[in-house]
């Protein structure tokens, strides 16, 4: 089999001139084609779009077959190729309305004064004039989830008041383990022990879900207690309930000598239903890792207990989750 020559090295004078910086925007004829055919048969918009950049290309045959091709499409009727460019640049084809959606489905109120969230118990449950004056120190946003708020340990730099979604509080040893202590909800303000103290946050913060946040730095919440007794008097009531909610979380981590009784806890404490209705479902999409960062185990032990609790049907798993089916002998469990 004969093999071709090694081509010779051309003379610089007589190399192949450079083509044009225009002529690079060179598009595939079979691509304009498929996006012809996506927009007469599916009305895809964007395929239209491709056609009309296309249509103004540098390129002389790119620009060429765009233009053969909306020439004949029923968008444009007996629109002549010639005036195609001219009436992608003045006129637009009417698209379908479109509802955009806000950032994670989270709908951002103007400011705290009309926010609809506010509830029983939220940290934001203040005085017209006290939720102005938050409103006017505050920065807000919306954040996806997975994003560290602040770090164990880390300087405090102000209060995170959670809008909506849900936030982990967890604590790391020197080995590296990893234990969530808490889920804070919407209402709730983070980090105010430590902006009080002027002491390092007691816990890293992570959002679990997207979540709207509302930030006061720790110079600004100081000064709303100076002007705002009422704003005093709410923070004293959100560190008591901190307090006993951190006294119950020791009760039951420790005193629970068994990981199967803080299991059991951890799902009767998630599920959400009628008491007296023989199923309960667990209201939380925690997986088995996060399980075992709120009990203290190890991912194993948690699908061990699981499968477990599975066996002597005290609850069951479905698509949606896990659902509790005897809760009298799950809570004997949990003692």
């Amino acid at each position: 089999m004969a093999f071709p020559e090694p081509a010779t090295a051309v003379e610089p004078s007589s190399a192949l001139p450079v083509l044009p910086l225009l002529q690079l925007n060179e598009v595939d004829p079979l691509y304009l084609f498929g996006c012809y055919t996506k927009w007469e048969l599916e009305e895809e918009p964007s395929a239209g779009w491709e056609l009309l950049a296309a249509a103004q290309s540098g390129h002389i045959d790119t620009r060429s077959h765009a233009r053969a091709l909306l020439a004949k499409s029923r968008h444009f009727g007996a629109c002549a190729p010639a005036r195609v460019a001219e009436s992608a640049e003045k006129t637009r084809p009417t698209l379908p309305e479109v509802v955009m959606n806000v950032p994670y489905d989270i709908e951002v109120p103007d400011s705290c004064a009309g926010c609809y969230r506010t509830g029983p118990g939220f940290f934001c449950g203040l005085s017209d004039e006290a939720r102005a004056a938050l409103n006017s120190c505050g920065h807000k946003s919306v954040l996806s989830a997975g994003t560290i708020l602040f770090i164990e340990g880390q300087v405090p730099r102000g209060v995170f008041i959670v809008c909506s979604g849900k936030v982990n509080l967890s604590t790391t040893s020197r080995e590296g383990k990893v234990i969530t202590l808490k889920t804070a909800a919407a209402g709730e303000a983070l980090g105010l022990s430590a902006a009080i103290s002027n002491v390092g946050y007691e816990t890293t913060a992570e959002t679990a879900t997207p979540c709207q946040l509302n930030f006061v730095e720790r110079k600004d919440i100081l000064e709303l207690f100076e002007l705002q007794r009422e704003v005093s008097v709410k923070v004293a009531h959100c560190l008591s309930r901190h307090f006993q909610s951190a006294y119950r979380d020791i009760h039951q981590l420790v005193l629970n000598r068994s990981s199967s009784g803080k299991l059991a806890r951890l799902l009767l404490s998630q599920s959400v239903g009628d008491e007296g209705s023989e199923e309960i479902r667990v209201h939380s999409s925690m997986t088995h890792e996060e399980m075992a960062q709120r009990i203290g185990a190890s991912r194993e032990t948690v699908t061990r207990l699981i499968i477990n609790l599975r066996r002597k049907k005290l609850i069951r798993a479905d698509r949606a989750g896990i659902v509790i089916r005897d809760r009298t002998a799950l809570e004997a469990l949990a003692v």
